[in-house]
């Protein structure tokens, strides 16, 4: 397979991510072109690809796949697909860039790292907020002392559900297709910063519950993670409150950052000065992490969010299901040692 000056990209997954983002993402790169899509329905295929006006429709993965013409896959696929999807493409020399969360457990992500390294390909997860301008932020002014040593991190996420009792609840409600409930689907965006900005976790403790929504999975879940060093962090993430809420915040010994919401384009600094950022970001989310995909494999260099990074948020959750299950604070060497889900 030869790459040529812009990476042909091929897309697993028509759906909302993708038709929001992803899609326009790829298209307005500078290193990337979208040169086919995959999707089961042929008159949607056709239907998507016209409106987005995408040269090539493939009614099956593999067909795709077996295009030389293609050097990557977007997997915009539920999360039981990214296993076999992942792996399948990497044996087939595609460089592979995979939505979030990564997998849907510890052993999953190991098998999907260890086959792209096996195949020579490169493997990214799709944890965007890496690239955001306020957590960057955050982390410049972490690595200057601005807040003197961090004590304690705080992730607040609020987003109500309103499920029809009865009604047919989508992937992401269904433990078997997407994992878990939300602290699967958004809270894991919010693990993979935390492990970004303070590096190697050592144990969780957490509560799940499903209060309100009509789902098998949990509605609402509370973490406490200790990193190394000794840092802590709260997450709590509900799909049962009103109004939504989105803060993330860091306490320091001499000053606090705060971005509420996590999503939006101001940091503010307090403590023994006060100041306020302003840190805009990308009007598409996803194009700094295509950027990003595209010149690691042009300059064949690794992603800034690798499949060993994005497993981090995996082991969190492993160990936050784990631990409300047991009662016990979970710690996280001991389940990479064991390879438990």
């Amino acid at each position: 397979m030869t790459v040529d000056r812009k990476v042909a990209w091929g897309l697993a997954g028509c759906g909302g991510i993708a038709e929001k983002r992803v899609v326009k993402a790829i298209q307005a790169s500078a290193q990337g072109r979208l040169a086919g899509c995959t999707r089961r329905n042929p008159k949607r295929l056709a239907e998507f690809q016209s409106r987005h006006s995408i040269p090539k429709g493939y009614a099956d993965y593999r067909e795709m796949l077996g295009d030389p013409e293609l050097a990557a896959v977007y997997l915009a696929t539920p999360v039981w697909l990214h296993g076999a999807q992942t792996i399948e493409a990497a044996e087939n020399g595609k460089h592979v860039l995979c939505e979030k969360p990564m997998a849907m457990n510890p052993q999953e992500c190991r098998r999907m790292i260890d086959a792209c390294r096996g195949n020579g390909v490169k493997l990214g997860v799709a944890y965007y907020r890496r690239f955001y301008p306020v957590v960057l932020k955050m982390k410049e002014l972490l690595d200057r002392g601005a807040i003197g040593r961090p004590i304690l991190a705080r992730s607040t996420l609020v987003e109500h559900a309103r499920l029809k009792e009865g009604g047919q609840p989508g992937w992401r409600f269904v433990r078997k297709q997407g994992g878990g409930g939300l602290l699967m689907d958004m809270a894991s965006h919010r693990l993979d910063v935390l492990a970004m900005l303070f590096g190697t976790p050592e144990s969780v403790s957490a509560f799940t519950d499903t209060h309100v929504c009509p789902i098998e999975v949990e509605d609402t879940g509370s973490l406490l993670i200790r990193f190394a060093g000794g840092i802590h962090a709260m997450v709590f993430a509900s799909h049962c409150v009103e109004p939504p809420r989105d803060d993330f915040e860091i306490l320091g010994a001499r000053g606090c950052l705060k971005a509420a919401p996590l999503n939006g384009d101001r940091l503010e600094l307090t403590g023994a000065g006060r100041k306020a950022y302003p840190v805009p970001k990308a009007e598409n989310v996803h194009r700094p992490l295509i950027e990003d995909f595209n010149g690691a494999i042009l300059e064949d260099r690794p992603p800034i969010v690798s499949g060993e990074e994005g497993m981090t948020a995996s082991l969190l959750l492993a160990a936050a299901y784990r631990s409300a299950q047991s009662g016990r604070a979970v710690q996280l060497d001991h389940l990479a040692d064991d390879g438990a889900a």
